[in-house]
């Protein structure tokens, strides 16, 4: 059955099942009781907010322009340059999968003025990468959670599929002509893929890309035959005919989406969604790290935001660090599940 609720109110909806869980359930994995504190390692260095921030702040965003993580994190910032009272600038810094946006800030001076918006990959790629140039669980603590954007597995007209029931004959007729681009290695859009090629047993190409924005090109250019992407960023090139959906990752019909149908019901259980949430380093003060996490629950709040948030899509995922820290450990855990499950292994 449709849902027949309103985007606000499934918004809401999302809300509550992601902060009840502590983690959205992703790729289908099974929960995990988990009871977790804060992030072990985490500095809890005193100190005071009164003079912070002193100069512009950074917030760095591991992607490139123009996807959904980094038009989040620009909404939010400009409130936050009004709350603080200095600018909050946006740094994009795209590159292995993130690593080397999240080793900067790892590495960056533990004094408030330099941030991360990490997304499923910094989770993704606490298993999935051997030698990380940080320790995801002491170099770096969680600020806030921010918004969730469910995905859609979609494919360009070109590609031969109207359906997913289409995607096991064309792969057996057609023998690695079916390739799957992702924002790049470890994303949430790359381990779909994955449990996609594993639940369907059929022969997947992935191609990684440094962002979401770069491989919806090549989607549109028919350069890859399909995609696991955000829905603010393909809700139009959809409702254009531009993409084709396939099915949406989410485990009911989505009040976004409620016309498409969900992969579960087609015989996939696949569930799959971008959130998005600020880290700074480890050694920053406890003071700080509650001022900034604050005021970006009250930019979630602010109606410049929030009518953004219904408009395109995104659920706002407001709540305190150790939630965050909580949510980040279950995500860990789970991702671990899944890269196990479908043996999936970094590519060269």
């Amino acid at each position: 059955m449709k849902d027949a609720a309103g985007p606000a109110r499934g918004g809401r909806q999302i809300r509550r099942r992601l902060l009840k869980t502590s983690a959205a359930q992703l790729l289908s994995a099974s929960p995990l009781a988990l009871g977790l504190g804060a992030l072990p390692g985490a500095a809890r260095a005193q100190g005071s907010a009164t003079s912070w921030p002193s100069r512009p702040v950074r917030i760095i965003v591991p992607f490139p322009p123009g996807g959904t993580t980094d038009n989040v994190t620009r909404l939010i910032a400009a409130e936050l340059t009004r709350a603080l009272g200095q600018p909050v600038i946006v740094e994009n810094k795209p590159g292995a999968g993130t690593v080397i946006g999240v080793d900067a800030a790892a590495k960056a001076a533990p004094d408030g003025h330099t941030f991360v918006c990490v997304a499923n990959s910094f989770c993704v790629n606490h298993t999935l990468v051997r030698k990380l140039p940080y320790d995801s669980l002491r170099d770096l603590r969680p600020v806030a959670l921010m918004g969730m954007s469910e995905h859609v597995l979609a494919t360009h007209p070109g590609s031969g599929l109207q359906r997913l029931a289409d995607l096991v004959p064309s792969a057996r007729t057609r023998p690695g002509s079916l390739s799957y681009a992702s924002f790049g290695q470890g994303t949430s859009a790359h381990l779909s893929g994955e449990m996609l090629r594993a639940l369907l047993g059929i022969d997947l190409l992935h191609v990684p890309y440094k962002g979401q924005t770069p491989a919806l090109a090549d989607l549109l250019a028919g350069q890859v035959s399909m995609m696991f992407g955000n829905w603010p960023e393909f809700r139009g090139l959809i409702q254009s005919g531009k993409l084709i959906a396939l099915g949406m990752a989410t485990a009911r019909r989505s009040a976004y989406a409620p016309q498409i149908a969900t992969l579960a019901e087609q015989g996939v259980p696949l569930e799959s969604n971008t959130w998005s949430g600020l880290l700074t380093a480890s050694a920053t003060p406890d003071a700080i790290v509650q001022r900034m996490n604050h005021e970006v629950n009250k930019a979630i709040d602010a109606a410049s935001v929030s009518e953004a948030f219904q408009k395109g899509g995104v659920a706002s995922l407001a709540g305190t660090p150790a939630r965050f820290a909580d949510f980040i450990q279950t995500e860990i855990r789970r991702y671990a599940e899944v890269i196990q499950r479908a043996r999936i292994v970094a590519d060269a």
